[in-house]
């Protein structure tokens, strides 16, 4: 049996958990300040008490981003820590991590991140399938690691990781900035009249709003970086002829026809 442990047990935590507990081969130990309770349908252990995770053969950090570095020091204080558990943590912004000492821990600590996720928030918003078909950002290779990453129905795929937030500000953070932006400066007049293209464009709106407000503190240098490159191509779009502005929108619109299936999944 494989000694998995969660702590915390929102959308990412929970629909871990939720997977994980239909597979044979997993022992599930799980930690919440919170939804521990609601775990006890799905996980083997549950606890508020981060000692639980003590006998784990891998371990991931599901809290909100700027609480990683509090609960990597909780589990390196653990007295009994399995000496050859592996740490993964799930967030989405990797600064603050790539400026700690990593080596500190007593445990082999491996930066990750699920390219799966919603608006919504919360245990109760998790779901067995939402990693399916996804990538799984990782910083090295491990066999432990990547089988779970397997079951869970994603696809590991190694990156880089000091180009993660630079990466991530293009294809997740500033698309949720410019989304409640959006939805801002839109006259209720014009919200009135809006239909499934407002519906979707600012989906992202409704995240929650510590993990947006996280987002641009922690990454604001690369999402004004790419907002900047947003707002040149909107001045080069002005000066462009009526047929340059015709061809660039079919280039793009091509390009963007071969990015995802019909289900919406990634292509390439």
């Amino acid at each position: 049996m494989i000694k998995v442990g969660i702590s915390g047990l929102g959308l990412i935590g929970a629909s871990i958990l939720k997977k994980l507990s239909k597979i044979e081969g997993y022992e599930l130990f799980c930690q919440s300040k919170s939804s521990f309770e609601k775990a006890k349908k799905y996980a083997h252990h549950t606890s508020c008490d981060i000692d639980i995770l003590a006998s784990c053969d891998i371990i991931f950090i599901c809290s909100n981003a700027d609480e990683t570095l509090f609960y990597l020091d909780k589990i390196n204080n653990i007295t009994n820590l399995n000496k050859d558990v592996i740490v993964a943590d799930v967030s989405s912004i990797k600064k603050e991590l790539l400026n700690e000492d990593l080596n500190k821990y007593k445990f082999d600590f491996i930066l990750s991140h699920p390219m799966a996720g919603s608006e919504k928030s919360g245990f109760d918003a998790s779901k067995d399938d939402l990693f399916v078909g996804s990538r799984w950002l990782i910083q090295k290779n491990n066999p432990l690691l990547e089988k779970v990453i397997d079951d869970l129905g994603a696809k590991p795929v190694l990156v880089d990781m000091k180009n993660h937030d630079k990466l991530l500000s293009y294809v997740s953070h500033l698309p949720t900035i410019l989304s409640f932006l959006l939805f801002d400066i839109s006259p209720d007049e014009s919200k009135k009249l809006a239909s499934s293209g407002f519906r979707d464009t600012t989906r992202l709106a409704v995240t929650n709003d510590n993990l947006a407000y996280n987002m641009f503190f922690q990454n604001e240098d690369n999402i004004l970086e790419a907002f900047e490159e947003l707002t040149k191509k909107m001045d080069d779009l002005k000066k462009m002829s009526k047929s340059e502005k015709i061809k660039l929108f079919k280039q793009i619109r091509e390009k963007r026809m071969k990015m995802y299936d019909e289900n919406g999944k990634n292509i390439f």
